[in-house]
């Protein structure tokens, strides 16, 4: 079977690939075991979708826009003027029946178009404008692949993760700016098997340049704006600047001629795209921070608000990321961790990151840092580091850190009776 983007190479029967695929697909939503004859792209797409928990008999995709949200927001997007474009590609002169999709970047289509009675089958499985259909919300499939992997791809029947899509096939590319090379959407064909044809990606291929040849020529024509032409260049900024999360429900950001408390969301935003130096897209950093409502519209109007606040020196876009370095307390930890002061490190831990913040990549980051900190002082053997671990208020009454404390302790110590009346008082 080929490994490649396309669903079978030009001498493939189509039948025959369907029922290989159908049989690995019951193999591994059944027991985990995989067949060669699945290529890789599909496998680790099966993989990831399993991973998020996704039900290969009960996906039904989000829909996340409709009636006037979805109209406005499709209406302002950048790739509204690829529409007539793709019509007369992609739809005018189409060699048999099939659904031209166009989604954007967080996988939410906002225009589907085509053959009525592919369009009214398509609606029992929520392919419908406004649905969400990235991998992540419904398992593989051509269009959210190729947001997940940034490339070109063709899902083909039973490929689908999710049962109710096999009787289907697709051909997706996503699109880019084409002179920031941000990602804006994904350009997808859905049908039955000929548009899993090699042919058929060769034309989405095409298509999506010729999208992106658009709005390089309307962008030349002065008629949408050019992202490059928008400033960027940061404002003067002190050399050194801090944001503190540590112990903190709201970050402190210190900017040297004055100090900033941040909201709980404004704090969560600086504090991940400090730990994403080559930035995230609004879809990316939406999903870190909050899982359910990943929107690319919530995202952009936090951080116009934020750059009002902060000035415009600091947070740029297309991606979202930082134009000076930001360090903060939780990097003054790792330094000294690294270094071997676990000592200085635990001292400078003045308590979990954003304590209070729900928002994934916070967690990720506040677990990673508590286990990287308990990690080093349970491999301790200095008796003043491990009592200073004791008596740290976010330690003080774990038991677990405790007994850690106490096994390295003389048992005749007064403050080996005095842990072990702790514990004692904890019920341990």
């Amino acid at each position: 079977m080929t490994g490649t983007w396309n669903a079978w190479p030009w001498e493939a029967d189509p039948d025959a690939v369907r029922k290989d695929v159908a049989r690995a697909h019951e193999d591994f939503t059944g027991s985990g075991r995989v067949r060669s004859t699945v290529r890789s792209v599909v496998i680790e797409s099966w993989r990831r979708s399993a991973r998020l928990g996704i039900d290969p008999d009960g996906v039904a995709p989000r829909i996340e826009l409709s009636g006037d949200s979805l109209t406005d927001y499709r209406d302002a997007h950048p790739l509204a003027v690829a529409m007539p474009l793709l019509r007369r590609l992609l739809l005018d002169t189409a060699p048999g029946p099939q659904i031209v999709a166009l989604g954007d970047a967080s996988g939410r289509l906002l225009w589907v178009e085509g053959d009525h009675r592919l369009r009214t089958r398509a609606e029992d499985m929520r392919f419908v404008e406004g649905a969400n259909w990235h991998e992540r919300s419904a398992g593989t499939n051509a269009p959210g692949v190729a947001l997940a992997l940034d490339h070109e791809v063709q899902v083909f029947a039973s490929e689908h993760f999710a049962r109710s899509v096999q009787p289907w096939s697709c051909s997706a590319a996503p699109l880019h700016d084409p002179d920031t090379g941000a990602l804006l959407g994904v350009l997808d064909i859905t049908g039955e098997d000929g548009v899993a044809s090699p042919q058929a990606l060769a034309l989405v291929r095409v298509a999506a340049a010729a999208v992106e040849m658009e709005l390089r020529a309307r962008r030349i024509a002065g008629l949408i704006p050019d992202p490059r032409r928008i400033p960027q260049e940061p404002d003067p900024l002190p050399d050194h600047l801090l944001l503190e999360v540590l112990g903190r429900d709201g970050a402190r950001l210190d900017l040297g001629e004055r100090v900033v408390e941040l909201s709980a969301r404004h704090s969560e935003i600086l504090l991940l795209l400090s730990s994403a130096p080559r930035g995230l897209t609004g879809a990316a950093l939406g999903v870190r921070l909050n899982e359910r409502d990943a929107s690319p519209v919530t995202v952009r109007a936090e951080m116009s608000r934020l750059r009002r606040l902060v000035g415009p020196g600091l947070v740029a876009s297309r991606p979202y990321r930082l134009l000076h370095r930001l360090p903060t307390d939780v990097d003054t930890v790792r330094e000294r961790l690294t270094r071997g002061d676990h000592l200085g490190a635990l001292r400078a831990y003045r308590g979990p990151v954003l304590p209070v913040s729900e928002a994934p990549g916070v967690i990720e980051i506040r677990e990673g840092l508590d286990a990287e900190l308990c990690g080093a002082l349970g491999a301790e053997n200095d008796p003043r580091t491990l009592l200073a671990w004791a008596e740290h208020p976010e330690w003080r009454d774990d038991p677990r850190v405790l007994g850690v404390v106490l096994r390295s302790l003389d048992p005749a110590s007064a403050r080996h009776a005095a842990l072990r009346g702790r514990l004692r008082r904890l019920g341990e």
